[in-house]
C-alpha cells in the first residue's frame, strides 16, 4: 500500500476541509433533535458544497475571462471558468430563501406545539392520533 505524501495531503487541503465541514453538517442534521440545529447543519453542509464548487472553478495562474478592448487575445493566456461562480451565486440566493422558509416553519411549529424538539413533537402528534382514534376511530375505519 502506498502512503500519501505530505505534499499530496497539503496539496488537497481544500478537499479535506470541505469533507470535514460537510460531514459536520450532515452529523448535526442526523444526530440533533432541535429543529434550529438541523437548519444550522443544513447551512454548514450547503456552505461546504458552495466552497467545493467554487474551488473547482479556480484555475492556477488563470485570469478573469475579460477580453481586452483592442481584441488582441493572447492564445497563451489561461482563463478561469466563471460558470461555477455564477451558479453558486444563484444557489446562495436559493439557500437563503430555503433557510428563511425553514425558520418560518419552525416559528409556526413552536406556536402550535410549544417546542422545537423533534422527539417532543412526535410524542404530541402520537397522543393526538390516539385521542382521535378513540373519538372517531370506528366511524373512520380505525380502531375504536
Amino acid at each position: 500500500m502506498v502512503m500519501p505524501t505530505l505534499e499530496f495531503i497539503l496539496g488537497h487541503m481544500n478537499y479535506w476541509l470541505f469533507t470535514v465541514l460537510m460531514m459536520t453538517g450532515l452529523y448535526i442534521v442526523v444526530a440533533k433533535g432541535n429543529l434550529i440545529k438541523k437548519i444550522v447543519g443544513l447551512n454548514l453542509f450547503q456552505s461546504a458544497v458552495f466552497m467545493f464548487y467554487i474551488s473547482l472553478g479556480k484555475v492556477t495562474g488563470g485570469t478573469a475571462p475579460i477580453f481586452p478592448l483592442d481584441m488582441q487575445i493572447d492564445p497563451e493566456t489561461v482563463y478561469t471558468n466563471p460558470l461555477p461562480h455564477v451558479l453558486i451565486l444563484t444557489a446562495i440566493v436559493v439557500g437563503i430563501a430555503t433557510t428563511s422558509l425553514g425558520l418560518a416553519l419552525i416559528v409556526r411549529i413552536r406556536e402550535e406545539y410549544d417546542t422545537i424538539e423533534e422527539d417532543e413533537i412526535l410524542a404530541i402528534e402520537t397522543e393526538l392520533v390516539r385521542k382521535e382514534n378513540r373519538t372517531h376511530g370506528e366511524s373512520m375505519g380505525g380502531r375504536a
